[in-house]
């Protein structure tokens, strides 16, 4: 008898083994089934409902996706072997409950059992998308869940350029720019989407071009409207994330309660001179609450609320901004972390420093508590506009 021989005698010993009937009746009593084969194995078929985790990342990832080490994993390889050496490590690891199934994916479909053909990334997209591969957080199911995201992004401006490149870079499927302003010189300080050779062309147009040459495997959905009470529920229905990054006061408030009529999260931001403020309204909190209107009830009038072009800002500051707007989304579309659901955090950039407040919910919200009206409408122009 060979050394692998005796050595799967052993395990068979101790790791009890299952046929493709039981293991499929103790899916279907809570255990998780886990096949453990390369991706490049999966790829012409796998059981349903099952973690797909590679052997090489199972001790890496288990945890996160099977928290409990009392709930019964029925691991599968191909033949019955290598789940046996796997079964053996989670043990080792902690799992009570772990079992081997006997002949593998080839005793599945051999026993007529459910198979689905999961989505494959191809060699470019593996390639494009490696570091998100490699991270357990993400890997390919959650990149997967990025190319099939559509996120709405108002504004293709100062905070709008950091923002719609970090997410074409990270493989969002579908990106709405929606913007009715034009490429001006003056704009290539801070909006870094745009450049000398497109001005005078409509930013919408210019992001387009810009976005699908850093990605040209997403789509890149253009609008050249400027945002109303007639338009905001057409133009923003149907995304998974709605990203603010305008640059002014009567946008936000009516970008606020069309996503609370749509039941979509929208990512806030402002700038102005050398400092930024980052908020995610809706999300993870229940009810989507708190919303824009529990933190600014009302707009200031307009001498107090001066425009970016009236008070200047700093070129980098978008940037920062921006890219915090962008990490909120991609931790939106992936079910990650912690979003900033009731807080404001707020960076001065003079002193270098970041600061955090809570949101509460304002139970007499206009916008958001309930019995509000939830009606759209069209704030007379202020700040400076």
């Amino acid at each position: 008898m060979s050394l692998k021989d005796r050595r799967l005698a052993e395990l068979r010993a101790r790791i009890p083994e299952v046929a493709a009937d039981a293991a499929l009746a103790l899916q279907h009593g809570g255990a998780l089934l886990v096949d453990v084969r390369e991706d490049e194995e999966t790829a012409s078929g796998s059981p349903v409902g099952a973690l797909r985790l590679p052997r090489g990342f199972l001790e890496l990832r288990i945890e996160e996706k099977a928290p409990d080490s009392a709930r019964t994993l029925v691991l599968m390889c191909a033949g019955g072997a290598r789940s046996l050496f796997a079964a053996e490590d989670l043990a080792r690891l902690g799992y009570s409950d772990v079992r081997s199934l006997a002949g593998g994916f080839s005793a599945w479909k051999a026993a007529g059992l459910p198979v689905e053909t999961p989505p494959q990334l191809d060699a470019a997209q593996r390639e494009r998308y490696r570091r998100h591969l490699t991270m357990p957080e993400v890997g390919e199911a959650g990149q997967h869940r990025l190319l099939r995201s559509r996120v709405a992004l108002i504004g293709a401006g100062g905070l709008g350029s950091p923002i719609a490149l970090y997410l074409a870079a990270a493989g969002v499927g579908r990106l709405t720019l929606i913007d009715d302003d034009k490429v001006e010189r003056s704009n290539l300080q801070r909006q870094i989407l745009h450049s000398e050779s497109r001005l005078g062309q409509r930013k919408v147009e210019s992001g387009r071009t810009a976005l699908l040459d850093l990605n040209p495997t997403i789509e890149v959905v253009a609008h050249d409207v400027r945002l109303d009470s007639s338009n905001v529920l057409e133009l923003l229905g149907g995304h998974d994330v709605v990203v603010d990054g305008s640059d002014n006061l009567p946008t936000r408030y009516l970008v606020n309660d069309a996503c609370l009529r749509l039941g979509v999260p929208n990512v806030y931001g402002a700038i102005f001179r050398f400092e930024g403020q980052v908020a995610v309204f809706g999300g993870a909190a229940p009810g989507l609450r708190p919303c824009y209107r529990c933190l600014f009830p009302e707009p200031p009038p307009a001498e107090y609320a001066p425009s970016c072009a009236e008070a200047g800002v700093l070129g980098v500051l978008p940037g920062v901004i921006g890219t915090i707007m962008a990490a909120e989304t991609i931790k939106l579309l992936l079910g990650l972390g912690e979003p900033m659901v009731g807080r404001l955090l707020m960076y001065d950039g003079l002193r270098g420093e970041f600061s955090e407040i809570a949101v509460p919910v304002d139970p007499e919200c206009p916008s958001c508590a309930p019995g509000a009206p939830g009606a759209l409408t069209d704030l007379a122009a202020v700040c400076g506009v």
